[in-house]
């Protein structure tokens, strides 16, 4: 994708549809996987894509050919809109429904998901916003439970979560014979606490996890990482 069609896309999204705005955190994942990736051929599902973020991000680099479901209905329309303006429509398909009873016809090697942030927290009184934004309708646990009917042997699954969840991820993954294989760890600045933490699983364990702490601005400038890391998608980092 040229670098100023992102910049369009992530306009056009946030414009349309406020409360799914594309932010810093989900991007940065997007393009961590990407990086990871690059090249790669296969099947990959994103699971509650939102408006559709992930997938064209990893769409970008690599060439697998990517499933986005989405259970809210003007979500997964404006997914489609965003996926048939893309130079990748052709690899990218939306699907409207509920993770907890999808059978796919065919399994895949990837799955990834930007899932509901604050299980247990104060509910919103839009329902629409509770589903993206909440796990009331899939729980953490839940999710991790669905990878084993989803992915082929050997597949691996990644999650972005708050750095409060990283560890119920991990104990969860663990029951269901899954290793943490690669972590990226989401400072603002470096002397801040963690906040994201993208997480990479495999029932293919690697000789040890491989780990990376890295922040998002220094000195008031975004890093150099983040830079080098978005430089694919943004203008201002080309």
């Amino acid at each position: 994708m040229p670098n100023d069609y992102f910049q369009f896309q992530q306009f056009r999204v946030q414009q349309q549809n406020a409360a799914m705005k594309v932010c810093t955190d989900a991007c940065i994942f997007g393009a961590w996987l990407a990086r990871e990736w690059k090249g790669a051929g296969g099947r990959l599902l994103d699971i509650g894509t939102g408006t559709g973020l992930l997938a064209l991000l990893v769409a970008q680099q690599t060439e697998c050919m990517i499933d986005a479901i989405e259970i809210e209905q003007a979500a997964c329309h404006q997914a489609i809109d965003n996926f048939n303006a893309s130079p990748w429509s052709n690899r990218i398909r939306a699907i409207e429904g509920d993770i907890k009873i999808y059978q796919p016809h065919q399994l895949y090697e990837y799955v990834i998901s930007n899932p509901p942030f604050y299980e247990q927290d104060i509910m919103s009184e839009d329902a629409k916003r509770n589903i993206a934004l909440h796990s009331s309708e899939l729980s953490l646990e839940k999710l991790i439970s669905r990878m084993e009917n989803l992915l082929v042997p050997g597949g691996k699954w990644a999650l972005l979560l708050p750095a409060r969840r990283r560890d119920d991820a991990i104990t969860f993954a663990s029951k269901n014979g899954w290793e943490l294989i690669k972590e990226c760890v989401i400072r603002n600045q470096p002397d801040s606490k963690p906040f994201r933490h993208c997480l990479m699983f495999s029932k293919q364990p690697e000789n040890k996890t491989q780990r990376e702490d890295v922040y998002i601005k220094e000195n008031g400038n975004y890093s150099e990482w983040m830079q080098h890391l978005l430089q694919p998608y943004y203008l201002a980092f080309a």
